[in-house]
């Protein structure tokens, strides 16, 4: 057995599969992060292959091989040229290329279940552009809807060796903050690249908040012309405090994706985050479900009685503005009688059979631009 075979995580078989979520800023290694961690669960005794999805529709090049492209979907140069009214930049043609691939996430997430029984993770490798799936709609979709079927994780990669900074730092964690509160979903801070930089000052910072004050008083920039203490100094120093708080409750691995180093460490978190999941996330879900379904029951109930009131109401008017309408409003039961005779019912046609090819996209046939030449390979 490899020692990269030893680092297995027992999964018991009755259990779903653990999504995890990759979210990072550019550059900070997730896919490369994705590709190594595939790598590691296929080195698994036995094996673990995962169902890996790609939400990129702009990359030009994976190092894995994903279960679902988006760009197997949505051409990412169609959509630019489609919408060209719109002026759509970079960024906008990631945005609506991943809101048109989510109308179709129904048939992901069919997929997916469809693979339950038969992984144990299943990775979501998210654009490069973080704000584009954190803050958009279709991001909170995506997000919501894989965590209201599977248990879910959020992995937040981190660039190690430009986080040397305090400043880039504390970015960073105010990031990871932010999207924790968002999702409300269990969450693990990945420091990748351990390789070039090792973790340990980022956890010395996290344990101990007067680590990082120091460290920001001898960083360059610490104090203005005068000597005193910048307002960004003060600031950083001010959150330092805030979040003390917040790293106490937070998991936090390092990872190479090079060498592969942490990823049996990161495993562990990711089934620990299980029972997070179970115990905090799912019962709150569950609250929130009931709450919307009594919600939606008040609001009906009181549409139906406002709608009466106002018919009531009109012909109360009517009544009074034509008294002779009003008498000749009366019940005939032997016309009622004669009226059963003819068939007035409207029957709903239901054109399941006749809908032509094109309506519904099936995202594991959908054909790439004809200049690239490759087939991606379907799930299984």
């Amino acid at each position: 057995m490899s020692a990269e075979a030893s680092g297995s995580v027992p999964i018991d078989n009755g259990k779903k599969p653990m999504t995890i979520i990759t979210i990072g800023m550019a550059g900070a290694g997730k896919s490369t992060f994705v590709q190594r961690l595939n790598s590691h669960l296929h080195a698994l005794d036995p094996p673990s292959p995962p169902y890996i999805v790609n939400l990129d529709p702009a990359v030009t090049y994976t190092p894995y091989e994903p279960n679902i492209d988006i760009r197997d979907t949505v051409n990412y140069q169609e959509v630019m040229k489609q919408f060209v009214s719109y002026n759509l930049g970079p960024n906008g043609g990631i945005l609506t290329a991943l809101n048109l691939f989510t109308t179709k996430f129904d048939q992901v997430l069919t997929l997916i279940e469809q693979r339950a029984d038969s992984v144990d993770y299943v990775v979501l490798d998210t654009p490069g552009q973080i704000e584009i799936f954190t803050w958009s709609a279709s991001g909170a979709i995506i997000t919501d809807a894989v965590a209201s079927s599977l248990p879910t994780v959020v992995a937040y990669i981190i660039d190690t060796p430009r986080t040397t900074a305090p400043a880039t730092f504390m970015s960073n964690m105010l990031y990871a903050c932010s999207i924790l509160y968002k999702t409300k979903l269990p969450f693990i801070l990945v420091f990748n690249k351990t390789d070039v930089q090792p973790h340990d000052f980022a956890l010395e910072w996290m344990s101990d908040f007067e680590e990082f004050q120091a460290a920001l008083a001898t960083h360059e920039g610490a104090r203005d012309a005068e000597g005193e203490p910048t307002y960004m100094n003060s600031l950083m120093n001010s959150m330092s405090l805030v979040l003390d708080e917040f790293y106490k409750n937070l998991k936090a691995v390092g990872v190479s994706s090079v060498t592969g180093d942490g990823f049996k460490e990161f495993l562990e978190a990711v089934e620990g985050s299980r029972e997070e999941y179970e115990k905090d996330y799912l019962p709150e879900l569950q609250r929130a479900r009931t709450q919307r379904e009594k919600t939606l029951a008040r609001a009906q109930e009181q549409a139906k009685a406002d709608s009466m009131a106002r018919v009531m109401s009109d012909l109360a008017i009517d009544r009074e503005r034509n008294p002779a309408g009003a008498l000749a409003d009366h019940w005939d039961p032997e016309e009622e009688f004669a009226d059963d005779d003819e068939d007035t019912e409207i029957n709903i046609i239901d054109r399941s059979e006749e809908r032509g090819p094109g309506e519904f996209v099936d995202v594991t046939r959908a054909q790439r631009h004809e200049r690239e030449h490759i087939n991606w390979p379907r799930p299984g």
